[in-house]
Order: C-alpha cells, then structure tokens, then sequence
C-alpha cells in the first residue's frame, strides 16, 4: 500500500466514525431539505444595514444629507426587510420544535414588526448615546461616540436582536449579540431588559445574563459581570432553564470595574457597587459598596 492510499484510507475510516449520529449526543441538525440555513454573511449584513438606518451618515453611505436621506433609508429598509425575513425564516426553521413546511410568512410579519419598531429602537439608541457622552470626560462629541466607542455598537446589536427575542426566534438573536461580543469584547443576552440611557465605558469583557433587569440611567465599567449562581437541578440532575436567576439594577445604579454580581439580588436606585467587588446579596437604595465591607 502506497502513503496516498493509506491517507486514503484512514480519512476513511475517520468519516465512518464521524457520521455515525448514535454517538453524537446532540452535536448533529438535522435539516429538512430545502428550508433556509442562518447565514453569518447575511446576518453581518443586516448589522451594517441596522447601523446605517440608525445612525444614517455616520454608517453605510456618508454622502448624505436631507434632500437624499429618505431616499438611501427606504433602500436600506427594504434590503434590510428582505434579509432579515430570510434569517428569520432560517431561525424559525432551525427550531427543533417547529412544525413542517414553509414559514416565510410568519418570518415575513416579524421582520415587519422588527422594522416598525426601529424609530423606537433609536430614540433609545440616542439616550444611550447621551449617557456614554456625558458619562465621559474624554469625548469631545456624539459623533466621536457612535463611531468609536464600543458600548454603542454592542447596545445597537443588542437592542435590535432583543426585538427579535421578543418575538421568539430562535437562534438568531444570540448570533448578533454573539457578533457583537466577539467585536467589541462585551457579551450582552438578547433576553436581558435593558432601560435606557445606558452605557459602559470602555466594555471589554462586560458579561450581561439573560434575565437581567436593567433600570434606566445605569453605568457599567468594563469586566463587571452580571451573572447567576448555580441553578438548581430538576429530578433527572438537569438544569432547570427559563427562571430568573440574574441581578435586577434599579435606575442610577453605578458599577464600577470587575465587580462581580450574581444570582437573583436587587441592587436598589442610586447605587454605587466599587471596583472588585463581589456580591450575592441585595443593596440598598443609595447604598455604597466596596471590597474592603
């Protein structure tokens, strides 16, 4: 037997082992032929197309002003309309739990209700904005901020995936916001509830669980996670899901950097949570915590 038949042979055998689906415990889709697989080139597209709609000149084409604008928003819109129903349509078809046949139509109203919600979407996106400006001493205008600053294409990544969790597709959601963390360093559920006027300065390595509660005017420093402790097993020793196991931070609160933050505790209105430190209980309205308490 000459090498190139033994390579032959042994890429053989690894193919047999490899396709056998008995021993892959869940590691293996199995798609129905001819539904519509997510897209990571697609999907990229519709965060440059979200960017451009909501910050128009700063993303997309900067060429514009207000005699062109409605004109390059509406052709971006309905780029947008048809990629996202495509992707939501992949999304829904991925579900284990959805039923056979065609769902464009289904996909097709939510990416219509996702896009009749994006004046709101940045009305939000504005106040955030706002909060990193005013939030921090180094930045010299909003411009510099939407450009530049991490929190703000984290925030609109997570902002438009959380209209799409709130309509219950599947799997798409968690691939923006896991877009977004591996470009900016901050990784943001899709199902945390986040209020407005939110920022994080610098954000690299911000955790932000799924059933997190977020007032409004909160401020994060980078490294701050807010996470669960661990969650209780059911009768079969498996993990019991959907249950809120995250913080809730009232309006105002401010942590600052590395703090750690676990389990279903309230931090109340006005805050302040020092650097390093780690917390598994409630905090009073006002209340100053430090590591060294």
């Amino acid at each position: 037997m000459t090498a190139t038949e033994n390579y032959v042979q042994r890429i053989a055998a690894t193919a047999e082992r490899m396709s056998d689906t008995s021993l892959m415990k869940g590691l293996f889709h199995q798609h129905r032929h001819g539904d519509p697989l997510p897209s990571a080139p697609a999907l990229q597209e519709i965060v440059a197309l979200c960017r451009a709609v909501l910050f128009p000149g700063y993303y997309g084409r900067s060429a514009l002003h207000n005699v062109t604008i409605r004109y390059h928003i509406g052709t971006a819109l309905e780029q947008l309309f048809a990629l996202l129903t495509s992707q939501v349509e992949a999304g829904l078809c991925f579900d284990a739990t959805s039923s056979a046949g065609s769902r464009h139509d289904e996909a097709a109203e939510i990416a219509a209700a996702v896009i009749d919600r994006l004046p709101q979407v940045r009305r939000i996106l504005a106040t955030d904005v706002e909060a990193a400006y005013l939030g921090d001493p180094a930045a010299q205008n909003y411009g510099e901020v939407i450009s530049c600053y991490p929190v703000i294409k984290a925030l609109t990544c997570y902002r438009v995936a959380h209209e799409l969790y709130q309509h219950h597709v599947p799997l798409i959601p968690r691939i923006l916001t896991e877009m977004a963390h591996s470009e900016t360093g901050i990784d943001i559920h899709p199902g945390a509830q986040i209020g407005e006027q939110f920022t994080i300065d610098h954000g690299t390595g911000v955790v932000i669980g799924a059933t997190c509660v977020i007032g409004t005017g909160v401020k994060l420093y980078q490294g701050v996670t807010l996470g669960a402790k661990s969650v209780p097993l059911d009768d079969q020793g498996n993990p019991v899901k959907n249950i809120p196991r995250h913080p809730i931070l009232e309006d105002g609160v401010i942590v600052y950097s590395n703090a750690t933050i676990l389990g279903r505790v309230t931090i109340g209105r006005q805050a302040v949570i020092g650097a390093n430190v780690w917390l598994t209980r409630d905090v009073a309205p006002g209340e100053k915590v430090t590591k060294d308490q």
